[in-house]
């Protein structure tokens, strides 16, 4: 049985709320064509009652491993029922529990990144836990000096760019190709509304962040050209007040469609107050309104069962790991095996819906991947080509900053044409 292992507290202020309109109005959805596998949005979970006293270290309760079992641990940054990355994190937990036979699972939640999560990793690897994952990208320095320190146990990092060959791996995903899939449905929609302005509410400036934006806005372009996009930075990974106040704040300014890069459905939940359209992220059950447009997903599940099962049988071979959408670890809401797309598909031109279906068939195909999203002509919003015809960015261009050291060439640090944001500041 999963073990809720946490002590965290809350103070959550409410914060007025502006007037709210109805929300677009809903028609009878079609079903999908061309849908490929995924998973309906699961029930609600509930998580079970510890079996024992745990330690406590710095405020939080850390788990003891079972005898005779192997056991696995998981860090997540946000809560676990998140409604967003946490959640899809815990319910990948969850399938390893079920799915690997002789499993022992347990997890710690609200970890903060920094000197908090090393105690975190470092008491978990002297518990004895075999499998250690940490899923937020600022576990990443701190899983590497633990990893160090405790030889016996497994580590994975969610989203980084650091792993050994040892006992230190980095896993991620391609999801610029969902958001890419995902950009061409709101450029359409905001076509159709006559009212063709985006918005991204971005967590940090770090490669992963301009790199899912800039394929937002290369996917606007496809279907909707004379379309630009506004970015808010809200420095937060989980702050459901300071989501919904950016989300309010690029409604206000005449954005049509917010997409978001954070933990919590705001971007859609904010849009049904405004008689707008929102794009969540991260979880299967993300779009829970009429008003979002679609979530580009993670299915978490089979990728950890797979590094449980071979951490297991001592054939786990750490290291850099990025997959891509013919995985089955990728999901775009409405367009998978099973689900019907939301209201907001229903008016979009025939010709975009099947320029759309199209892409997604060929995503989950392997035919489309995060090479053909980055492939030239691309231009940055300055007018500088980044890539000439024909020319795709390498993944060290995708993962980097040369201002973080990397020895990327073509690196991440742009935005793409129709961007009207500046580059962040990096802080160096």
């Amino acid at each position: 049985m999963i073990s809720l292992l946490v002590i965290a507290a809350f103070v959550v202020t409410a914060c007025g709320g502006p007037t709210t309109t109805e929300a677009p109005a809903a028609t009878a959805a079609p079903a999908a064509t061309q849908a490929p596998a995924a998973t309906q949005a699961p029930p609600p979970t509930e998580a079970p009652a510890p079996t024992e006293a745990p330690e406590t270290v710095g405020g939080f309760q850390i788990p003891a491993i079972e005898e005779g079992k192997f056991n696995v641990a998981m860090v997540l940054i946000g809560p676990h029922d998140d409604g967003g990355w946490s959640q899809a994190h815990y319910e990948g937990l969850l399938y390893v529990e079920e799915n690997v036979p002789d499993t022992h699972v347990a997890y710690i939640e609200l970890v903060p990144e920094g000197a908090d999560s090393e105690q975190v990793f470092r008491s978990l690897a002297r518990k004895g836990f075999d499998l250690i994952f940490g899923t937020s990208f600022g576990y990443m320095d701190p899983m590497e000096v633990v990893a160090e320190e405790f030889p016996d146990s497994m580590f994975v990092h969610i989203s980084g760019f650091k792993s050994n060959e040892t006992n230190f791996g980095n896993l991620f995903g391609a999801m610029e190709v969902m958001k890419y899939i995902a950009g061409m449905m709101a450029g359409s929609r905001a076509k159709v509304d006559g009212a063709p302005k985006l918005g991204y509410m971005a967590t940090f400036p770090i490669p992963e962040e301009l790199r899912l934006g800039n394929a937002i806005a290369l996917g606007m372009k496809r279907t909707c050209p004379e379309c630009t996009m506004d970015v808010r930075w809200i420095h937060t990974w989980h702050d459901p007040v300071i989501e919904k106040e950016a989300a309010a704040s690029l409604f206000d300014a005449g954005v049509q469609v917010v997409f978001t890069g954070a933990d919590t459905p705001a971007a859609g939940d904010v849009a049904q107050e405004k008689g707008k359209w929102g794009v969540n992220y991260d979880w299967v059950g993300a779009c829970k309104v009429d008003a979002c447009l679609t979530a580009p997903y993670w299915n978490w599940g089979t990728v950890y069962a797979q590094i449980a099962e071979a951490t297991k049988a001592g054939t786990y071979q750490p290291g850099w790991e990025y997959f891509d959408a013919d995985s089955g670890a990728l999901g775009l809401y409405g367009f998978m095996e099973g689900q019907t797309p939301q209201p907001g598909w229903n008016d979009l031109p025939e010709e975009d819906k099947q320029l759309i279906l199209d892409t997604v068939a060929a995503a989950l195909a392997g035919e489309f991947t995060r090479f053909d999203v980055f492939k030239g002509p691309i231009s940055d919003n300055k007018g500088n080509v980044i890539l000439e015809d024909g020319v795709s960015l390498e993944q060290l261009d995708l993962d980097g900053f040369k201002e973080f050291g990397s020895p990327c060439n073509t690196c991440m640090y742009w935005w793409a044409d129709g961007v009207t944001a500046e580059l962040p500041s990096l802080g160096n």
